[in-house]
């Protein structure tokens, strides 16, 4: 896999993934909606911690600087 996620791209994922956790945890949205986003947070911060999302590959996004 190569990696096709930039540095920010990764920061807003975890922030994103973070905010809802929290909101899951605390009670704040509970039932099928809570752990349908507790599983999104957690595809997100596989995603971050891989830097590959494979959707981008799908529609050919690459948010990752190229090094020379």
């Amino acid at each position: 896999m190569k990696k096709n996620m930039g540095s920010t791209d990764r920061f807003i994922r975890l922030f994103i993934a973070v905010a809802l956790l929290t909101t899951f945890y605390t009670d704040t949205v509970t039932g099928t909606i809570g752990h349908l986003m507790a599983a999104v947070a957690g595809v997100l911060i596989l995603t971050t911690f891989i830097s590959f999302c494979p959707l981008y590959s799908l529609l050919g996004i690459n948010t990752c600087k190229m090094r020379k």
